[in-house]
């Protein structure tokens, strides 16, 4: 499902109002009963089935937006990461470095726009009452959508500010008191994000029952996918494990891997919402979007773009991209360790990593850049001051159709949030957790290395659930997921930041080199050599305790007297936390 700009005027003068506080103001009389439909009011508007569907366009409209997944909010978690650079050394710093100040707005942006999601979901099911059994199938429909994309929005508000306001109830934005909320704590929002996932759960048909309608809408395999991963969060394996098992069993609808893994990453009805899709964010292809790039929340202009900015970021410089992000050393050696079972790279590097390999010559579009042949001679860097592994995915790097990057918000590829293989990678996870190390844990693991063309593991060679989990979280997973959103959540919920070897060991993944020498941008590096060689840089030697989330930004703390900051705006470890609710942090393991 496309979803194209189809707000009407009604819709956007309610959420308007509830902004500003003004929802509950009507009418002192009443001399005709008529409405215009172009200036409706929370007490006018929103009392049918057909009403609440223009809001679940818009609601699905606001997870496109700069602060959400159309850039910076998409961006800020892959930056956090230690797969990826920051190559331009200037745009999204402060995030790379894992030192944000309270004072950098950017940092804001996230927040800005996904209180725009709640605020459109809480309004939305104000409307479809408690009983659900009292729904009819329409209406169940949009109250799971709205379950789920408000358990959306809070899940990244919990991963990014860690005690952001929750605000759950449409009557709390009647009072100026309810709306300048206090924060509630990184546990009491997780329940919630856990309790709409699971309700949303129960009033979405699967993506079968769906049909055409499920299409880029969430479905109770979404919700379901969702759920688990909110489990993790806080270390419930067990119950995380029951519902993957139930995804992989067909309850929530039929997935698969794709057999060519680069179809993940094409745009195009042949590719998106495919087989191994259990949600993505949509947007329309190139050459089908108006024109007027909208960086800010209003999001009104009927020409607007509809695409994201991901390829701005990650595009080269010589192709037109701004040259802002590249792929770690480490990521690009990991490819590098392990061949095929003939003989041949992993084909996930061709569609992660923008280089030149002689192995690409007749492999999919070959060596090219956009359609700029690469060369032994020539490779591409990101950046032309500082070099960098250019990334290839969310872009047409790959995929032959674009001979540059089309910079704005234009780009068309589908954002797959989360696929069939993070099921079966989170599955050997929460088995390993609970039983492991276990022959089903490597089973579900080797469904992903099979699909990548990698030998099978063997059990005999986990003896432990500490290698195991090393396997997962430091090879498995970086190769399957590289350069995505979500490998930041990952750190956290698996306390590196919290352990001395595992902060070794991130510091190490994130060293890199700053040259415009571009026969260097392959070389491994090595962080005990920062210091001694002058080029050398780890993005996690400037962390701080607590900055592994970003701080409230200092703006809206002003703005609401009763919100206070967070770990990151304090400076102040979650290391006892993590530990009190008895987690386990993995010892590095050499495999």
């Amino acid at each position: 499902m496309k979803l194209y700009k189809i707000f009407s005027l009604s819709f956007n003068n309610t959420s308007l109002a509830l902004l500003l506080g003004l929802a509950t103001l009507t009418s002192c009389e009443d001399k005709l009963d008529l409405v215009n439909p172009n200036q409706q009011t929370s007490g006018t508007y929103g009392f049918s089935a057909d009403d609440l569907e223009e809001n679940v366009i818009a609601a699905y409209n606001h997870i496109r937006m700069e602060g959400t997944y159309a850039r910076v909010g998409y961006m800020l978690d892959v930056c956090r990461g230690d797969e990826v650079w920051n190559s331009s050394q200037v745009w999204y710093m402060p995030f790379d470095d894992l030192n944000a100040p309270v004072t950098d707005e950017i940092g804001m942006w996230s927040w800005r726009d996904w209180y725009y999601t709640i605020n459109v979901t809480n309004f939305t099911l104000s409307r479809c009452g408690e009983d659900n059994s009292q729904l009819s199938e329409a209406m169940k429909r949009i109250k799971g959508q709205m379950l789920f994309l408000r358990g959306l929005a809070y899940y990244n508000l919990a991963g990014y500010y860690q005690n952001p306001i929750l605000i759950t109830d449409y009557s709390t934005y009647s009072t100026l008191d309810g709306l300048y909320g206090t924060n509630s704590s990184y546990d009491e929002v997780w329940d919630q994000v856990e309790k709409d996932f699971q309700e949303a759960m129960t009033l979405l048909p699967t993506r079968d029952a769906g049909g055409e309608w499920a299409k880029g809408r969430a479905t109770s395999g979404a919700a379901a996918g969702f759920y688990a991963r909110a489990l993790m969060m806080r270390h419930k394996y067990s119950e995380a494990l029951t519902v993957l098992k139930a995804i992989i069993g067909g309850q929530y609808g039929q997935y698969k891997l794709m057999a060519n893994y680069g179809d993940n990453f094409r745009e195009g009805p042949a590719y998106e919402n495919n087989d191994e899709s259990l949600f993505e964010v949509q947007y329309l292809d190139y050459g089908s979007q108006g024109v007027d790039d909208e960086w800010t929340p209003v999001n009104t202009s009927p020409n607007a773009t509809q695409g994201h900015a991901i390829e701005s970021n990650f595009g080269p410089g010589d192709c037109g991209g701004w040259a802002d992000l590249s792929a770690s050393p480490w990521l690009y050696g990991l490819f590098k360790q392990e061949r095929t079972t003939s003989g041949s790279l992993d084909p996930r590097l061709y569609w992660t990593i923008g280089t030149y390999e002689l192995e690409w010559d007749g492999f999919e579009y070959g060596n090219v850049c956009y359609t700029l042949p690469l060369t032994a001679d020539a490779p591409m860097v990101t950046n032309n001051n500082n070099g960098g592994l250019p990334v290839a995915k969310h872009t047409n790097l790959r995929t032959g159709l674009y001979d540059k990057v089309i910079t704005g918000l234009h780009c068309g590829i589908n954002l797959r949030i989360m696929r069939y293989s993070d099921v079966l990678l989170r599955a050997a996870e929460c088995e390993n957790e609970v039983n492991g190390p276990t022959q089903q844990a490597i089973d579900w693991i080797n469904q992903v290395r099979n699909r990548a063309g990698l030998a099978s593991l063997k059990q005999s060679d986990f003896n432990t659930k500490d290698k195991l989990f090393e396997q997962i979280a430091n090879v498995e997973r970086p190769k399957e997921f590289g350069c995505e959103f979500g490998r930041g959540f990952d750190l956290i919920r698996w306390g590196f930041f919290y352990s001395n070897d595992r902060l070794a060991q991130i510091k190490q993944h994130g060293t890199f080199r700053r040259s415009a020498d571009r026969s260097r941008v392959k070389e491994a590096v090595d962080y005990s050599q920062i210091g001694i060689d002058e080029e050398l840089k780890s993005s996690f030697d400037t962390w701080k305790p607590g900055h592994e989330f970003l701080p409230i930004y200092q703006g809206t703390l002003n703005d609401n007297p009763n919100l206070k900051g967070n770990s990151a705006n304090e400076s102040t470890s979650n290391a006892d936390y993590f530990s009190s609710n008895g987690w386990t942090i993995h010892p590095v393991v050499n495999l």
